[in-house]
């Protein structure tokens, strides 16, 4: 049987990618083949200058905007 996994990150959850970059915001998570199901995929939107953009990324590749800020700073 396969484990349901849990999403880290919600919806509105303010995130970066681990390599760095613009602060974004968590829009979708992405179910899998049952709804309530996630599949480890996040839709996230931010604004590069004026215009807004969204990219489709790996939970394994984001991390909580204010870690990277609070370890940045040590």
């Amino acid at each position: 049987m396969i484990e349901e996994r849990k999403a880290k990150f919600q919806v509105g959850d303010i995130v970066k990618l681990n390599a760095g970059g613009p602060d974004m915001a968590i829009k979708q998570l992405y179910a899998g083949n049952v709804p309530t199901s996630f599949k480890g995929q996040y839709r996230c939107q931010w604004f590069a200058g004026k215009k807004l953009d969204f990219g489709d990324f790996p939970e394994e590749s984001l991390i909580p905007a204010s870690k990277q800020e609070a370890s940045s700073e040590s």
